[in-house]
Formats: structure tokens, C-alpha cells, sequence
């Protein structure tokens, strides 16, 4: 089972796809890791996007869809993959099918850009030993400090309102069209995100299994 996971920024969908990639026993592959895994492996490609990271550039579409390439050639995805962050953009998923590669479900986390702002500014992390909080789901015992290690909780910059709303306008700019593309194509999976990950997890295997 070949899938592709979209949503936006904070809409859940890496913790999704770890639990899908448990549940099928297929890798969850995210663009990041690809990049990390060709840099470490000295790939052709990864030596390519080694090049344009050095010069503080972003590595080019056609650098990152060679890496994917790569990657989905490797043995452990014959029965199957979870794309987590790629295709990005309507020419990434157009060499995705120039690829031939047999996607069968587009499984799209809806959740609003309300209740991801609410929920991403509310993180919270220890300065010293990176345990996560949350102002709602995850609090500390005491405000603002750590229960492992008596540290600072502070809010990172990712997770500032304003950082939230200009990664979620680039979503919507250049992600989001991709449900339209791939409604058309017959592989979109619409999904609610809810707040408890079980029961999202629940509605996604309801809808790919019925």
C-alpha cells in the first residue's frame, strides 16, 4: 500500500503516518530524513543537495525528486511507503507520476487554521532537557517549570503565532492544491483531524479499509 499523507503544518500528519507505518509495517519516509539518509550515504544526489545546503541554498525540486527516487528503490518499500512531506507542490507530485510510482490513497488531515495555531502555540519546551508541554493537553506540575529537571519551559520560535500563520500561508499557497490534483485522480482521502490521535487514526482506517 503506497500513501501519501497531506495536511497542514501542526494538522498531525507525522504522528499519523508513524502510526500508519506501524499498523501496515511499511516505512514512513519524510523528505527531511531522505535529504539526511543521501547526505550520510554520499548518494549521487545526496552529494548534489550537499552542494546546495553548503551555499545555504534550498535544495532544487529536480535534486529532491531524484533522492525519492532513490529511496522508493530501495527493498524495504516494495510492499509499500508513507510519504510524509513530499509531493509539496503540483510539479513535485507531477514527477511523482512521471515516475510511474502507484499511489493509492491521499489521505488529507483537515484541521482549521484556528485550531492549529491554538494547538502549536501552546507548546511548550524545557531549555535544558527538551521535554515537551502543552498549555492545554500536556501541562507541567508547576507553570512554567520542568517536572524532570526543574528547567525553563520556553516556546520556540516554530511555534510563535506568527511564525505559524507564515508557514501555514505558505501551505495554502503551494500544498494545498495538491487535494485538487489528486481528487481528480480519484485518490484523495478527506479526514477530520480530532485533537486524540486514536481517533483519528480510527476515521483514517475506517475510510482506506471500508
Amino acid at each position: 500500500m503506497n500513501i501519501i499523507m497531506l495536511g497542514a503544518p501542526g494538522a498531525g500528519k507525522g504522528t499519523q503516518a508513524a502510526v500508519l507505518s506501524e499498523h501496515f509495517g511499511i516505512p514512513t519516509i519524510s523528505t527531511g530524513n531522505m535529504i539526511r539518509e543521501a547526505l550520510k550515504n554520499g548518494t549521487e544526489m545526496g552529494l548534489k543537495a550537499k552542494s546546495y545546503m553548503d551555499e545555504g541554498k534550498l535544495v532544487p525540486d529536480e535534486v529532491v525528486i531524484g533522492i525519492v527516487k532513490e529511496r522508493l528503490a530501495e527493498d524495504d518499500c516494495k510492499k509499500g511507503f508513507i510519504l510524509d512531506g513530499f509531493p509539496r507542490t503540483i510539479p513535485q507530485a507531477e514527477a511523482l507520476d512521471k515516475m510511474e510510482v502507484d499511489i493509492q490513497y491521499v489521505i488529507n488531515l483537515d484541521v482549521s487554521d484556528e485550531r492549529i495555531i491554538k494547538r502549536m502555540s501552546g507548546r511548550r519546551v524545557c531549555e535544558n532537557c527538551g521535554r515537551p508541554y502543552h498549555l492545554v493537553n500536556l501541562k507541567p506540575k508547576k507553570d512554567g517549570v520542568c517536572d524532570d529537571c526543574g528547567g525553563t519551559l520556553v516556546q520556540r520560535k516554530d511555534d510563535h503565532p506568527d511564525t505559524v500563520l507564515a508557514r501555514l500561508d505558505v501551505y495554502h499557497k503551494e500544498t494545498e492544491p495538491l487535494a485538487a490534483y489528486y481528487k481528480k485522480q480519484g485518490k484523495l482521502v478527506d479526514v477530520v483531524g480530532q485533537d486524540d490521535v486514536d481517533e483519528t487514526t480510527d476515521l483514517i482506517l475506517k475510510a482506506i479499509e471500508a
